[in-house]
C-alpha cells in the first residue's frame, strides 16, 4: 500500500470518527482529549457568549492562545466546530482576522452556521472569522500564501495527522518572519507501536498518532527551527481500563508549545552576556510575561538571557514590549538554561488531554 493510500485512508477515519461516531465531547471513550487547563477570567467571558453547538463539540487538549493577539491575522488549523477561531476571534479584534481549516464536513458546517452570529455577539459590524475544507497537510491548496500569517494555533489536532512533517512545513511557510507556531497536542514519552498506530480507536482518542518528544524536535529542526519552548506539560491519565491495557507503557503528555520563525535561533541555548527586561503593556499581562515554563519575566526587572530567548522576545511582535541590553558580539559559551525537551519530565498528572 502506497504511503498516499495509507495517508487517505487514516484521514478517512478521523473524518468518520469525528465527524459521524462523535456527537459532543461526551462521546469520547478516554480523556486523552480534554482540556484540564485553567482559563483566564477574560476567556472565559468570551466563551460564555459563543455558541452551545460550537462548544459541546469542542475537542481539544489545551489552551493555545498567546498573548499580543490584537490585530493579528490567526490561523487555526483543526479548527472543528469553531470553538478556538471564535475565541481567537474575540482577541484579535474587529480588524484582526482568524482563518479555519478543517477536513470533517459535519464539524465545519457547525463552524459556518454561527459566523454571522458570533459577529455581532462581539461587536463587530461584520465577521472576522472565515473557514476552509481541507487538509493541513497542504494549506497551499487552500489559497494561503508564504508570510502571511502572524500566528498559527492549534488544539489537538496535529498528533491527528499522518504525515506530520508536512504540517511542520506548511506552519513555517505560512508564517511571517518572527511569527509564532502556539500549540496544545498530546506527546509520547516513547514511540507509538505500529500495530497501535492503526487502531481506529486509538486514533481518534488522539492517542496512537502521538508524537514521540525526541522526533518532534527533530522534524522541527529538518524544517529549520532549531528551539522550541514548552509552556506546560501534564501527564495524561487515560481513565478507560481496556484502551489503558492495549496502551501499554506508553506514556502520554498533554503538552502546550511554542516555536517561532526565526533565523537567528541556535540548537542549543549560547550565552552573549544579553540581558532582557519586560516593559509591561502587553494586554491582560501588565505585571510579568511568561515566555516558556523557565523564562517568567517581572514588568521592569533585569533578566539573564541565552541568544535565542533574546530572540524571541526581541525579533517578534514581542519585541515592542522587551529591552534587550547587550548583542551577540562577544560569546561566553553555552547558557545554563533548563532544556525546552525537560517538560515530558512533569510529574504532575493531567485527568485529561480533547473535550
Amino acid at each position: 500500500m502506497s504511503t498516499t493510500t495509507l495517508d487517505a485512508k487514516t484521514h478517512e477515519a478521523v473524518q468518520e470518527y469525528y465527524g459521524k461516531q462523535l456527537s459532543t465531547s461526551e462521546d469520547l471513550k478516554t480523556s486523552a482529549c480534554c482540556t484540564t487547563e485553567d482559563l483566564p477570567e477574560k476567556h472565559k467571558a468570551i466563551l460564555a457568549n459563543i455558541a452551545d453547538e460550537v462548544m459541546e463539540k469542542f475537542y481539544g487538549c489545551g489552551s493555545p492562545m498567546p498573548l499580543g493577539l490584537e490585530g493579528m491575522t490567526v490561523l487555526d488549523l483543526g479548527c472543528g466546530s469553531g470553538r478556538d477561531v471564535y475565541l481567537a476571534s474575540a482577541l484579535v479584534g474587529e480588524h484582526g482576522r482568524v482563518i479555519g481549516v478543517d477536513m470533517t464536513e459535519e464539524q465545519l458546517a457547525i463552524a459556518h452556521k454561527y459566523r454571522e452570529e458570533q459577529a455581532k455577539a462581539f461587536g463587530y459590524s461584520k465577521p472576522n472569522t472565515e473557514f476552509h475544507h481541507g487538509y493541513i497537510e497542504d494549506l497551499a491548496a487552500l489559497g494561503i500564501e508564504d508570510n502571511s500569517v502572524d500566528v498559527v494555533i492549534s488544539n489537538c489536532v496535529i498528533n491527528l495527522s499522518p504525515v506530520k512533517e508536512k504540517v511542520f512545513s506548511e506552519i513555517f511557510r505560512v508564517l511571517k518572519p518572527g511569527g509564532e507556531l502556539y500549540f496544545s497536542d498530546v506527546f509520547s514519552g516513547r514511540r507509538i507501536p505500529a500495530e497501535l498506530r492503526e487502531d481506529p480507536v486509538l486514533y481518534g482518542e488522539c492517542l496512537s498518532g502521538a508524537l514521540y518528544i525526541e522526533d518532534f524536535r527533530r522534524m522541527l529542526r529538518n524544517i529549520g527551527c532549531l528551539d522550541y519552548r514548552v509552556m506546560s506539560s501534564r501527564r495524561i491519565s487515560i481513565d478507560n481500563p481496556d484502551i489503558e491495557k492495549r496502551a501499554g507503557m506508553i506514556d502520554f503528555y498533554s503538552m502546550t508549545i511554542r516555536a517561532f520563525k526565526l533565523d537567528s535561533l541556535e540548537d542549543i541555548c549560547e550565552d552573549f552576556g544579553q540581558v532582557a527586561f519586560y516593559n509591561g503593556g502587553i494586554e491582560d499581562s501588565p505585571h510579568e510575561f511568561m515566555l516558556d515554563d523557565h523564562h517568567l519575566f517581572k514588568t521592569g526587572m533585569p533578566m539573564l538571557v541565552c541568544g535565542n530567548s533574546a530572540a524571541m522576545v526581541e525579533e517578534t511582535r514581542f519585541g515592542k514590549y522587551f529591552t534587550i541590553i547587550g548583542d551577540r558580539s562577544v560569546h561566553y559559551g553555552a547558557f545554563d538554561c533548563a532544556p525546552a525537551e525537560s517538560g515530558t519530565e512533569s510529574s504532575e498528572t493531567a485527568p485529561g488531554a480533547c473535550c
